[in-house]
């Protein structure tokens, strides 16, 4: 029996939720910051170093792999210490990869440039599994709320770190550096603060919070928690639900990347200026993240299924206007990037949601880093052909083919279904 002292997890009354979810939140504006501040330049960074447009779109490509690479080792760390080690995990790394993309900047060394970027992933790795963490003291009717609450806070840092691109040619100047990497030095400070943030405020850590609270309920009923991405991805094919969830957040991540990663290039070829790249890719981190609490509370409410279709409906119609916008900055290609963001975090948040709900619990944090490393293997494959494929068709192209990608998520949501049991007679 629960003691009259100890809230059950989840309830609204909840202190450690409370803080779980205030901390997780104030981990992501940071970790948004480091993250965002390079986005906006790194495909430029990787055109400069490399020489050649045909692999500016392989800096951020590299950078999705290793987020995807690095979610393994994180999600074994998590089941066996919890989730505050896991998520500094991937600050750390991502703080070595900062400090490696500057000085691949400053040496000039393309390979440099590639390894620093896979380890610069870890940044979204924990950014991704954070939502996640929200969700491990959850209430199951608030489940998507609480988790998107978390993807939310990620606003503020992803939105302000792009606005520094103009500000970091000051830092640049000032360090001696290459002028497109500055705002890795942006980067630097977030990841620091970020992890200092975790180690400070997850007390108690949640996923280890919530197995002590499920052995208080049911001694009997708790088994070892997994952290294996290999049994994950078993228990997740088993699962329509979660399979479900699973492809519609490969799905829309690969959609979204492919066409935001190649953005500020086919803005720079028409001679937009940093600040107006900037701005851009502010918005469309916009939509990302800042409509992600009302997209949870439509999941509650209508189910994952149903706002899984929503996005892959909003992606269609962004798909489309970055289609059809001509190089440079238009009106027509802010309103396609900001749609592209905000039809990318219904798919994020339903399909978060899908696959935790339909795992058990012991099973998650093996589930969810097989997750995201195949959302991350997902779009760093099209991170990496969007580059050959604007250089040798069109920008225009890469929107057209990331469409059809966009419809596959809602014929998925029509056939992925539970089967229901045959009725003898």
């Amino acid at each position: 029996m629960t003691s009259t002292r100890e809230p059950a997890a989840g309830t609204h009354d909840d202190p450690v939720q409370r803080r779980t979810v205030a901390t997780l939140s104030m981990s992501q504006v940071l970790g948004g910051i480091s993250l965002a501040s390079g986005v906006a330049v790194g495909a430029l960074l990787a055109e400069e170093v490399s020489g050649s447009p045909t692999y500016a779109g392989l800096g951020s490509t590299f950078q999705v792999i290793g987020s995807a690479l690095i979610a393994v080792p994180m999600a074994r760390l998590s089941a066996a210490r919890g989730r505050r080690p896991g998520l500094a995990l991937g600050y750390v790394l991502s703080f070595v990869g900062a400090l490696g993309l500057i000085a691949s900047g400053i040496v000039g060394s393309f390979a440099l440039l590639l390894v620093a970027s896979l380890l610069f992933g870890g940044s979204t790795a924990s950014n991704n599994q954070a939502r996640y963490a929200a969700a491990d003291l959850a209430n199951p009717a608030h489940r998507g709320r609480d988790l998107s609450l978390v993807v939310w806070a990620t606003t503020i840092g992803s939105v302000l770190g792009p606005n520094l691109v103009g500000p970091s040619e000051t830092v640049s100047r000032v360090l001696g550096i290459p002028r497109l990497t500055g705002p890795f030095v942006f980067s630097l400070v977030g990841l620091v603060l970020a992890v200092a943030v975790l180690f400070w405020r997850l007390r108690p850590d949640p996923l280890v919070e919530a197995r002590r609270r499920a052995v208080h309920l049911d001694p009997d009923a708790v088994g070892p928690t997994h952290g294996s991405v290999g049994r994950g991805l078993r228990v997740v094919a088993a699962r329509p639900q979660a399979l479900l969830g699973l492809v519609t957040l490969a799905l829309g991540h690969v959609t979204m990347v492919s066409v935001m990663v190649m953005t500020p290039l086919h803005m720079r070829h028409g001679q937009a200026d940093l600040t107006i790249i900037g701005f851009v890719i502010s918005m469309h981190i916009l939509g990302m993240f800042a409509f992600s609490p009302l997209t949870g509370m439509a999941v509650d409410r209508l189910g994952g299924r149903a706002v899984a279709m929503v996005g892959s409906g909003i992606l269609v119609v962004a798909t489309l206007l970055a289609s059809s916008a001509p190089m440079g900055h238009s009106n027509r290609l802010l309103a396609g990037l900001f749609l592209l963001g905000l039809g990318w975090s219904c798919t994020l948040v339903s399909g978060s949601t899908l696959l935790t709900a339909a795992v058990p619990s012991a099973e998650r944090p093996g589930a969810q880093g097989a997750s995201d490393l195949v959302m991350g293997l997902a779009a760093g494959t099209g991170g990496a052909l969007a580059g050959v494929v604007v250089d040798r068709a069109s920008f225009q192209a890469l929107a057209l083919g990331a469409l059809v990608i966009a419809v596959t998520i809602g014929v998925a949501a029509l056939v992925l279904r539970e089967r229901r049991p045959v009725s003898a007679r």
